[in-house]
């Protein structure tokens, strides 16, 4: 990451992990009352239209646990209108305790884009002007900060050019992921999103509205990215973009050694001509495993695939993407042979799945509306992101996948590395 206070050891890999335990669990609840600061509010010069009526929506989040109902929602027209509504608090001075909480799409897990009796601003209500892509030596698009990146995505195609880094789900805000970090299989190679921002435009705590960039006021441009929203709003930003690809090899092994799957993880993120994508997850007790990945994926070798038992044991899923263009086929068919052979997957479960590029990278909303369609997507989503240093990952594996977590859990445990320096 490109930030003022990363450590100088710049070499050194940490692993992400990621919890998700899905589980009824107990719902906070803060009711509204009426506010002694609606009056003023209410003559607040926008473009936009506060709500004080039609808020119950913007006191749930992706998370699912916490509901705090805002006093008042605004729907901003134009940056001027959350300037004016931030500079306003701002004069009131320490007597005022309105808050103000940024929501995009929501997928916040702990109340963070919740203000309870305070004011929520919607950032979808401000895309506009429309995403501008500028092609070149150097590509951005210039797109606002609630923009979804899925939007981006398609815009940019249409150029021929794709964003460098993403997150494993494209149906959120540019100003969400943001300010916090954008952290997904890509980040070993390109860094997170934050380290792929050419300039932002920020309203910051006084209202005030300011560009800032690495060479211009850049100690806000540091602090708003990954300042999880406690630095000011992002409202515009332009991202670095890249050629796109046409397709995807797509691809699953299975490991039960932990230390063989962490080795090879570090192996393929260390190297140059590598997968531009590397994951990875942990399977507790599961069985009949390779068998839900045959709508998505072939085996390799489908008479070994349907011999392998997983009889309860814990498992490392290696998820591995190579990207490339359809005259390049068979010299990637050869470099994904040629990585392959150096890993020390169990050989039976290789499993490959040949996609579009948009396919693989909105490949979760695929199972979101899957989730949709059982009503199981709007449950509480407890949700857990730890930085591991590579010194003691194997510690952490042992105490945690061999004693904590022993029994089958219906949620996610993702597991990868990322190059520090980035």
């Amino acid at each position: 990451m490109r930030h003022p206070l990363v450590h100088p050891l710049k070499q050194m890999n940490i692993f992400i992990i990621a919890f998700m335990i899905l589980f009824v669990s107990c719902v906070t609840v803060r009711v509204n009352l009426c506010s002694p600061n609606m009056p003023s509010l209410n003559t607040l010069p926008v473009d936009g239209r506060f709500n004080f009526h039609e808020v119950q929506h913007a006191a749930r989040d992706f998370g699912n646990r916490y509901q705090f109902l805002p006093m008042a929602v605004l729907h901003p027209k134009s940056v001027s209108d959350i300037a004016t509504l931030i500079k306003h608090i701002w004069d009131i001075g320490p007597r005022s305790e309105l808050t103000v909480a940024a929501r995009g799409h929501g997928h916040s897990l702990h109340g963070q884009s919740q203000a309870h009796r305070g004011v929520v601003v919607n950032m979808e209500s401000l895309k506009q002007p429309d995403i501008h892509v500028y092609t070149g030596n150097f590509p951005y698009a210039d797109v606002s900060g609630g923009e979804l990146w899925i939007n981006i995505l398609h815009e940019s195609l249409r150029y021929g050019l794709a964003p460098k880094s993403w997150t494993d789900y494209l149906h959120l805000t540019v100003g969400g992921t943001l300010s916090n970090a954008g952290i997904s299989g890509q980040a070993f190679q390109h860094g997170p999103q934050i380290s792929n921002v050419r300039q932002l435009e920020v309203v910051t705590g006084k209202g005030e509205i300011v560009t800032c960039s690495e060479k211009q006021n850049d100690d806000l441009f540091h602090g708003v990215l990954g300042g999880l929203g406690q630095f000011g709003i992002i409202t515009r930003a332009r991202i670095l973009l890249e050629a796109a690809p046409a397709r995807v090899k797509w691809i699953r092994v299975l490991y039960s050694d932990f230390t063989a799957f962490t080795r090879d993880q570090e192996y393929l993120i260390s190297g140059e001509n590598t997968f531009n994508y590397v994951e990875g997850f942990v399977i507790i007790n599961r069985t009949g495993l390779l068998n839900n990945w045959r709508s998505s994926f072939s085996p390799n070798d489908p008479v070994q695939a349907s011999q392998f038992k997983s009889d309860g044991r814990t498992l490392y899923c290696l998820e591995l993407a190579k990207y490339f263009n359809l005259d390049k086929t068979d010299i990637i068919n050869q470099e994904v042979d040629k990585l392959l052979s150096k890993l020390s997957y169990i050989p039976s479960t290789l499993f490959v799945s040949e996609v579009t590029y948009i396919d693989f990278l909105d490949r979760v909303h695929v199972s979101e509306m899957k989730l949709r369609s059982k009503d199981l997507w709007d449950i509480p989503h407890p949700w857990l992101n730890l930085l591991i240093p590579k010194s003691k990952i194997h510690t952490f594996a042992q105490g945690v996948f061999g004693n904590i977590l022993t029994e089958t859990s219906n949620g996610p445990i993702l597991i990868y590395p990322v190059n520090r320096s980035k």
